[in-house]
């Protein structure tokens, strides 16, 4: 039943998590820009771009 009501992201974390407890060496290599990408949505992730080339151009303006 769970199945029916659940979301895509949700159902995307339990099945990570469920990886996670059958191949926990597993996440040694895993994680990185890929996995923060996919947990957050468009509007948050746009907003992480704003703020690494805002802090890009700051370092150049202030430290080039």
């Amino acid at each position: 039943m769970t199945g029916e009501k659940e979301s895509p992201e949700e159902r995307r974390e339990r099945m990570n998590q469920e990886e996670l407890k059958r191949n926990p060496s597993g996440s040694i290599h895993g994680g990185g820009l890929p996995d923060l990408v996919g947990g957050l949505g468009w509007k948050s992730t746009g907003i992480l771009i704003l703020i690494i080339l805002l802090a890009f151009f700051i370092y150049a303006l202030f430290f080039r």
